[in-house]
């Protein structure tokens, strides 16, 4: 059998066949002279030529030779012309299945199409690209998107070991041999990816920082931002996004996720894989697992600790875990669980703005005489009895409580994990703390009229852009104030 053409895969069959027109024309040639040359009839070389059909290893050969032209000027990935870069522009546009999924014609770009009708046919394509690839996300979309990350999280039990190698290659590099990352370290890294850092005090108000890649320079806010932020996970976030080789995000489902591993990828620095580890293998020996003590060890904020506990636990120690970030009018702003724990969801799965059962220790902490202090609950439900411990943070937006929890099981592990405290949740039932007592129905049923705070943002699509919510113009205006 002969070969197909499949010496060159990224060789592409619409520049091929303008390259073969283009040469067969430029040497005089007809369809019909060029058939009786190569032995093939003149409906197969036409297929060839509009890029419909792949040709044969010995066919190419044939008509390279009947050309009189090396093969290797056939399968040159430039366009022959401007016209014909054009045409093959065209072509693919057309292929693109977002525009044949509008049911319109295919426009053939021949010798008859004008070249202001090509062109204006292409700057539509152009537009109609640059509209689906920054298309305004609704919320639904954004929740769906969310669950699906949060799912694949779950499935590697947060554990992301591609991310655990690069963190632990970034630190080897710069001969960081133990425990907590110094900002001299994130100074040293920033220098050995190839970057200077630069504070200012005009930084876009719609970013966090702004990455100049073509004098390789980060720019970051000259002071932190006050909502919790860690300025050094900052730096290491952008900088995770070039040592994890992202490139732009292609919907706002890889927006989320890069967001995720370069969360990761940062935490794994503040907090690396082999000091961390032994710090809680000893802490477990000791049945004195603290997301408290491992904070302080690694000088970071209690909501990094959480979350870098929940990296470890699983992979490293076989302790399930769940993770909640919940605001103080009981609405769920961030979760993660892979103990089987029920926390609300809609019909898209989406956990984040749910609010979760008042039994919960998420919100019980609310109301403890030092809701400030460490904070520790046994919470019977439908899933099995989950023990959690609990920090408040105090924040410009509210107070937020931190959850860590775990099955009853694992409970011995951890300080606090013999604390008498308990409560029965039988959450989704309307009875367990969401349906008013029936006394205060009958006072007050068609009594009430309460004005609803209506939060404009539940309202709104997300932002749209590459990069949802940032503002090109001042992104760019700010690069040339830099430059």
């Amino acid at each position: 059998m002969t070969a197909s053409l499949n010496p060159e895969p990224s060789v592409d069959l619409v520049t091929l066949g303008q390259r073969l027109r283009h040469l067969r024309r430029t040497r005089g040639m007809t369809l019909d002279q060029l058939s009786d040359a190569v032995g093939r009839a003149p409906s197969q070389l036409s297929l060839i030529e509009n890029g419909k059909r792949e040709p044969k290893l010995s066919v190419l050969q044939a008509i390279a030779g009947a050309l009189g032209v090396p093969m290797q000027d056939l399968l040159r990935p430039e366009a022959p012309s401007r016209r014909a870069g054009l045409e093959i522009e065209l072509a693919h546009f057309q292929q693109n299945p977002a525009y044949q999924a509008l049911g319109l014609p295919v426009v053939k770009a021949g010798r008859r199409l004008p070249a202001d009708a090509l062109e204006s046919l292409i700057g539509m394509h152009r537009e109609l690209n640059r509209v689906l690839t920054e298309q305004t996300a609704t919320p639904e979309v954004a929740r769906r998107a969310n669950a699906q990350l949060r799912a694949d999280m779950r499935r590697r039990d947060n554990y992301f070991a591609e991310i655990e190698a690069a963190a632990a290659k970034v630190l080897q590099s710069v001969r960081h041999t133990t425990g907590p990352l110094s900002q001299r370290g994130i100074l040293d890294i920033a220098a050995q990816i190839g970057f200077s850092l630069h504070y200012v005090n005009d930084l876009p108000a719609s970013t966090r920082s702004v990455t100049d890649l073509k004098n390789r320079r980060i720019y970051l806010p000259q002071v932190a931002s006050g909502k919790g932020h860690d300025p050094r996970a900052v730096v290491l976030q952008t900088l995770g996004h070039f040592v994890l080789g992202h490139n732009d995000p292609a919907d706002y489902g890889d927006f989320l996720r890069q967001r995720v591993e370069v969360n990761y990828f940062a935490a794994a620095l503040l907090m690396p894989e082999k000091f961390a580890v032994d710090f809680l293998a000893e802490a477990k020996a000791d049945r004195a697992l603290a997301i408290d003590d491992f904070r302080d060890a690694f000088g970071v904020s209690y909501e990094t600790a959480a979350h870098r506990f929940t990296n470890l636990a699983t992979h490293h120690f076989g302790i399930p875990v769940h993770f909640a970030r919940v605001h103080e009018t009981g609405i769920v702003y961030k979760a993660y669980e892979n103990d089987n724990v029920r926390f609300p969801s809609d019909v898209t799965g989406a956990i984040e703005g749910q609010p979760v059962c008042r039994k919960w220790a998420s919100r019980t902490v609310f109301e403890a005489e030092d809701p400030y202090s460490s904070f520790y609950q046994f919470t019977d439900t439908g899933a099995g009895t989950y023990w959690c411990t609990v920090h408040v943070e105090s924040t410009r937006s509210g107070e937020f409580s931190v959850t860590v929890g775990t099955p009853y099981e694992h409970a011995r592990w951890f300080r606090g994990g013999d604390v008498p405290g308990r409560t029965v949740s039988t959450c989704p039932d309307p009875d367990c703390c969401r349906r008013p007592p029936v006394a205060l129905v009958d006072r007050w049923s068609g009594n009430a009229w309460p004005s609803a705070r209506v939060h404009s943002h539940l309202l709104a699509a997300l932002p749209p852009g590459t990069f949802p919510g940032v503002d090109n113009r001042d992104v760019y205006d700010f690069l040339e104030r830099r430059a």
